[in-house]
């Protein structure tokens, strides 16, 4: 099974960036879809953005415009660019690998706090 390792959480003010990764243990292009989900205290998780292995791409309308999801396949490593930030993006962020089988792995996600 992929095992996958999510890094790159932090503390950030508003209006700043931070670039999250998601290193998979085997090829991100034989993975059909990998997500990006956030979940905060008594929240459902929040699906923020979708790469197929074909490069087709998917944004909540709340982060379109300020993320970019982006992989390179020569390091099996899907990022996740975050601009302009807001208090609002404050979550746990979770990378997901997701099979047409429905079996679906997940990382054991990287905090991002928004606050100045």
């Amino acid at each position: 099974q992929v095992q996958l390792v999510e890094s790159g959480g932090g503390l950030v003010q508003p209006g700043g960036s931070l670039r999250l990764s998601c290193a998979a243990s085997e090829s991100i292009l034989s993975i059909p879809s990998i997500r990006w989900y956030r979940q905060t205290p008594g929240s459902p998780r929040e699906l923020v953005t979708t790469i197929t292995s074909a490069g087709t791409i998917y944004y909540v309308d709340s982060v379109k415009g300020r993320f970019t999801i982006s992989r390179d396949t020569s390091k099996n490593t899907v990022y996740l660019k975050m601009n302009s930030l807001k208090p609002e993006d404050t979550a746990v962020y979770v990378c997901s690998a997701q099979y047409f089988s429905g079996t679906n792995y997940w990382g054991q996600g990287t905090q991002v706090t928004v606050s100045s």
